[in-house]
């Protein structure tokens, strides 16, 4: 059996659904093979986690690899559910034209993900924490 984190999971930690997401990865990770980033923390560095940006984060989801291979979108899930032995459940979306449909929805998703929880835009997240980087 393998050990150790597989998988670095970066997630907004101020989106209700994304914290649901990760709760339940977090009680079904029973070998923790997954490791969990938000990035809205003060503490989150770019140069930690492959040069990822907080914008590009926040843009949509990124996982990083134990090799170091970045992952972004419904890649990322197929991974996590697969490390937790979950792989059928995103098994179809590998399907061509499945896949491509999934993979047009979670864009339309993160998209417009901050302005269905009733978040503020992508550009004030960003000023906000470019002025709370210079405190």
């Amino acid at each position: 059996m393998r050990t150790g984190i597989e998988l670095t999971i970066l997630y907004d930690g101020g989106c209700p659904l994304c914290l649901r997401e990760v709760n339940f990865l977090q009680r079904r990770d029973q070998w923790e093979r997954l490791k969990f980033v938000d990035v809205n923390e003060t503490e989150y560095s770019p140069e930690h986690f492959q040069n990822i940006t907080y914008r590009q984060a926040m843009e949509r989801i990124h996982a990083i690899r134990s090799d170091g291979t970045v992952l972004k979108d419904v890649a990322v899930f197929r991974e996590a559910y697969k490390l937790i032995n979950l792989g059928w459940i995103y098994k179809p979306t590998t399907w061509p034209l499945f896949g491509y449909f999934v993979d047009r929805l979670y864009t339309i998703w993160a998209k417009n993900r901050l302005k269905i929880t009733g978040r503020m835009s992508l550009e004030q997240l960003c000023s906000e924490r470019c002025v709370k980087k210079e405190i």
